[in-house]
């Protein structure tokens, strides 16, 4: 049966004129589903019974179940969801002053391998469809209609690379960003990448206003290697201008992800490095200090360290912050997802 979370608009209206119908149909049934909430076919009380029998018989609204949750002391949720073929990831909210934000995962697993993060611990079984992915955000909204409020910004930072699993990704952020169901800002959804140089481009001509961000991590080839695989395949020398590409067709800045990790990526040395590397792409820089993962024996750099870092950034004219942390008490921050039940 096809899940009619996974449609964006355009699909949908596709799907309606196959089965005979006006393309209006699909802004109708979105309204029930996104805005009405609908969660069966026999709540659309203005579509025919004859049509709604069709619905039934071919189409479905399932969403993902919570197999676990968890409830960190900052009121951080982390839920491990399940889906259909008891596949599980796992999606994170953290509650800024600003807004709700959905952490969500694009894989099953990681083939990345990057060598402080806890995702890649499982190897990538499968992607995940954009029907998942909305899945995982309105599992969230339902959680939070019992406060009366919902999901305001998504990451698309969870397990997995997002741009490994390109098509499904672009498709889950068109209808979360679509007015008619979910409705979240394209300036409140970021898409985070390893850096595939294709892809990178190709987002660019998307047309789309959506942020992006790069999980960098090291100011050169030797260091960024050793923490991230990827770099063998895909070196500065390739993404930093496919960066630049990006940048000329979308209009956009990037921000720039740094695990800062202590005695291996946190010196000084390398924070100039840093600045000497992405000068030409005129980005935001976002230092993460390095969140523990048992399998991976690396440490965050002392307070006066990663402050000096960030401060050095700033005082050589890049635009640098430190991401609040959320969840660590239950390895629900950055770098610690994992999805444990599916190792077993």
């Amino acid at each position: 049966m096809i899940n009619l979370y996974g449609k964006t608009m355009s699909q949908l209206a596709e799907l309606m004129v196959q089965e005979g119908q006006k393309t209006y149909r699909a802004k109708q049934l979105f309204t029930w589903i996104y805005e009405k909430k609908a969660k069966s076919f026999d709540e659309m009380s203005d579509i025919s019974k004859s049509f709604r029998d069709v619905l039934k018989e071919k189409y479905c609204l399932d969403k993902p179940s919570i197999y676990v949750k968890q409830v960190a002391s900052d009121r951080t949720i982390k839920l491990l969801v399940e889906f259909k073929d008891k596949s599980k990831v796992e999606t994170v909210l953290m509650r800024y002053n600003y807004g709700n934000v959905a952490c969500v995962s694009s894989q099953v697993g990681c083939n990345m391998g990057c060598s402080f993060c806890a995702s890649g611990l499982l190897k990538k079984k499968r992607d995940l469809l954009p029907e998942e992915m909305v899945g995982e955000v309105l599992v969230l909204n339902d959680l939070l209609e019992e406060e009366g409020q919902k999901v305001t910004h998504v990451v698309v930072m969870g397990t997995g690379e997002p741009f490994d699993n390109y098509d499904n990704v672009i498709d889950f952020v068109r209808i979360i960003n679509d007015q008619k169901a979910l409705a979240i800002g394209a300036r409140h959804i970021t898409v985070s990448t390893c850096g595939i140089p294709s892809k990178i481009i190709r987002y660019g001509k998307e047309g789309l206003q959506i942020n992006l961000a790069i999980s960098l991590h090291a100011p050169n080839n030797e260091l960024r290697t050793k923490l991230m695989k990827i770099n063998k395949a895909h070196p500065l020398e390739e993404l930093i201008p496919a960066i630049k590409e990006y940048i000329d067709l979308a209009g956009r800045r990037v921000t720039y992800e740094y695990i800062l990790i202590k005695g291996v990526n946190d010196s000084l040395e390398h924070a100039r490095e840093l600045i000497e590397l992405i000068k030409p792409t005129f980005a935001y820089v976002n230092l993460i200090p390095c969140n523990p993962v048992v399998e991976k024996g690396y440490d965050r750099p002392d307070s006066a360290t990663i402050h000096a870092f960030m401060d050095y950034c700033i005082k050589h004219g890049v635009n640098t912050t430190i991401r609040k942390e959320f969840g660590t008490d239950i390895d629900a921050a950055c770098g610690q997802l994992r999805a444990k039940h599916n190792e077993e």
